[in-house]
């Protein structure tokens, strides 16, 4: 019995105990909820709210100094340097230009001598009635100095021999000398037929014809004109469509020290001539000498492509000279052909090759009367330096033997 009242006694003090353990943990978890004063805020209806006291900041790491990232500027590129151009030495000496057609005016009478020691011959006659005139009249037609200015001429030689009365030998001569060098045109002002090759910058000058007139050759004897005068020449080989033309200018370019500007064969040739201008602004040369390709004055493309050549260049400056090319043996054919150019490329002068031999220096009057372009150069030869500018007075005195 006693030991049953002890075991019910310690259960007892163990439940109290208990119970009373739990009284205490509940309290001291309310005490830790509730904030202090000053952390409490009036909430709506007066009543306190709690603010949850802040994270303190976390500590940030110091930042890492990191090396500083160099990012090199490309180079700049630099500009490409101009090609070099050797320019060949000269391998010859031009014969200066002053009276080269006086020179050669031997050659020259001998040639047109049937003019006129005829005329003179007709006009010496005792008796000029009207079968005299007409033979008059048909031996300048047949020198190709066209119909318009031989009936001009017929016309002032029978008032001028009417008014002279007397008809010695060289009454005669002064006579027919006068009037056609007024058919030619004086060369009182020398700048109607020399070249236009003095302004400021490389003088530009095209050559052009049709096929066969030799342009290559009067383009290379041209500068070699131009070289004796103390010029200095880039020759632009545009005839890319004969396989031999561009070679042939080289040769010529050579032997008086001009550089040539050639392209692969077939080349655009308006491209050709555009870069030689270009080189004889780049290298301040006094005159870019274009030399073109043939062309049959018949075919429209060609012609037009002619053009276009002409419009390229222009792209650096005006064109001053467009010098076409006429066989002095073709006779009247030639004025068909200088029409056509002439609506095409507006030529400024006329360079009459072949007057030598059998050709007919009336077609010097017919151009310039017909075409109002002045002859510029003539061909007397086949001679390097048979190429002179074309003086009128000189002409004339071959002409007539004086």
């Amino acid at each position: 019995m006693e030991i049953l009242i002890i075991v019910i006694a310690v259960v007892f003090a163990v439940a109290v105990i208990g119970v009373a353990a739990t009284f205490l943990v509940r309290g001291s978890a309310t005490r830790r909820r509730v904030p202090p004063a000053s952390e409490r805020t009036a909430a709506p209806g007066g009543s306190t709210a709690t603010i949850a006291p802040e994270a303190p900041p976390r500590a940030q790491a110091p930042p890492v100094a990191s090396a500083p990232v160099v990012v090199e500027a490309p180079a700049p590129a630099e500009a490409p340097a101009p090609p070099v151009v050797a320019v060949p030495v000269p391998l010859e000496v031009p014969e200066p230009t002053a009276g080269r057609l006086v020179r050669l005016r031997g050659r020259l009478a001998r040639s047109n001598s049937a003019v006129g020691k005829g005329l003179l011959s007709l006009l010496s006659r005792d008796k000029l009635d009207e079968a005299t005139w007409e033979e008059v009249e048909d031996l300048l037609l047949t020198s190709d100095i066209g119909v318009a200015p031989t009936q001009e001429l017929v016309e002032r030689l029978r008032t001028r021999v009417r008014i002279l009365g007397s008809r010695t030998p060289e009454d005669l001569r002064d006579l027919l000398r006068e009037e056609l060098l007024t058919l030619i045109g004086p060369d009182t002002d020398r700048t109607v037929h020399s070249l236009r090759a003095d302004g400021a910058g490389p003088a530009v000058v095209m050559v052009v014809g049709v096929n066969g007139v030799g342009k290559t050759t009067t383009t290379g004897k041209l500068a070699r004109v131009l070289v004796a005068d103390g010029r200095s020449v880039v020759l632009g080989a545009a005839d890319t469509f004969r396989a031999a033309a561009a070679d042939q200018l080289q040769t010529w370019g050579e032997r008086v020290g001009a550089s040539t500007v050639r392209g692969p064969e077939g080349a655009d040739p308006a491209s050709v001539a555009f870069d030689a201008v270009k080189q004889a602004k780049d290298q301040g040369v006094d005159t870019a000498l274009i030399d073109t390709a043939g062309r049959l004055h018949t075919k429209v493309g060609l012609m037009d492509e002619l053009g276009k050549v002409k419009r390229v260049v222009e792209k650096h400056g005006p064109v001053d000279e467009v010098l076409l090319v006429l066989d002095a043996t073709t006779g009247q054919n030639g004025m068909v052909q200088a029409r056509v150019f002439r609506e095409v490329v507006d030529i400024t002068g006329i360079v009459l090759t072949k007057l030598d031999g059998t050709a007919k220096g009336g077609i010097v009057v017919a151009v310039q009367r017909e075409l109002g372009v002045p002859v510029k150069l003539v061909g007397l030869g086949e001679g390097a330096d048979d190429l002179a500018p074309f003086e009128p007075a000189a002409f004339v005195d071959a002409l007539v033997g004086q």
